[in-house]
């Protein structure tokens, strides 16, 4: 199991960083460009909404055909979005369960896990 840990401050401009660590796991792992930026749009979705005074971690993970990225801590109100059924608008559920194929919550950090082939 290859595991890549990063804690950086939720300010805006460390969201680089964790681009730079999601671009070399998906050069690693021979993603496809679009599933590196399905990748980006959940971490910074994520980030988008974490409060700027804490730290946050991003934790990618490769179990076998399956990536887990988990994020966290979040904010009360992320794991309560998270929490009620997708409505009509562009919100924080339809996004992730767009780039994701499951999304779990525990411990005020968010679980996206997605298949990966090589070449995907």
């Amino acid at each position: 199991m290859d595991e890549i840990s990063l804690t950086l401050p939720a300010d805006d401009a460390f969201r680089r960083v964790a681009h730079l660590v999601l671009g070399g796991l998906a050069v690693r792992l021979d993603l496809t460009y679009e599933s590196l930026e399905d990748m980006e749009l959940a971490v910074d979705t994520l980030l988008e909404r974490t409060p700027d005074e804490q730290d946050v971690t991003v934790l990618v993970r490769v179990e076998g055909d399956e990536l887990r990225t988990i994020v966290g801590p979040v904010g009360a109100e992320v794991v309560h979005e998270l929490g009620e059924e997708a409505g009509d608008g562009i919100g924080i559920r339809r996004i992730l369960e767009t780039v994701s194929d499951r999304i779990e919550v525990s411990d005020a950090r968010v679980h996206l896990l997605r298949r990966i082939n090589a070449g995907q």
